[in-house]
């Protein structure tokens, strides 16, 4: 599987969160992110991270947090309609992988032998999804593994 290696800055980010089993219904996380970040006229320029903040085969599907999140500036007033936080950077591999369910599953699978390949370690930090520039024509995401030597 082919990657590059970025170390990502902290970012502020704005997100929604959803607690309970991964799966479908994070798209709708997702979209609603979406559309308060459209609200705003945030979206088309935007960064936006998938993260799942918990190991599914260590955590309860009931208690798994999903986190849709968008970058967003420093001075950027926020309201109570949406929780802010930091994403702490660092070094991350990056593979580019198809936008569909089969697709990041099969990645997620393969993204461990690649890493035992290539020397790197997992680091302690959520795996992220990032979507970048023209989504909704640009069907890739960014599957992003937080790294250590």
């Amino acid at each position: 599987m082919k990657f590059k290696v970025e170390t990502l800055p902290n970012y502020r980010i704005a997100y929604m969160r959803r607690v309970g089993p991964y799966g479908p219904d994070n798209i709708e996380v997702m979209e609603g992110l979406k559309q308060w970040a459209r609200n705003r006229n945030l979206l088309e320029s935007a960064i936006l991270f998938a993260i799942p903040q918990d190991n599914p085969e260590t955590t309860p599907p009931e208690n798994c947090r999903f986190d849709a999140s968008i970058v967003i500036s420093k001075d950027y007033p926020l309201d109570d309609s949406i929780d802010e936080d930091e994403l702490h950077g660092g070094k991350y591999v990056i593979y580019d992988v198809r936008h569909t369910a089969e697709d990041i599953q099969k990645a997620y699978a393969d993204i461990f032998l690649s890493l035992q390949s290539s020397g790197y370690q997992i680091d302690n930090k959520p795996i992220l999804e990032r979507y970048t520039g023209d989504m909704i024509s640009n069907p890739y995401c960014e599957i992003c593994v937080p790294v250590k030597r």
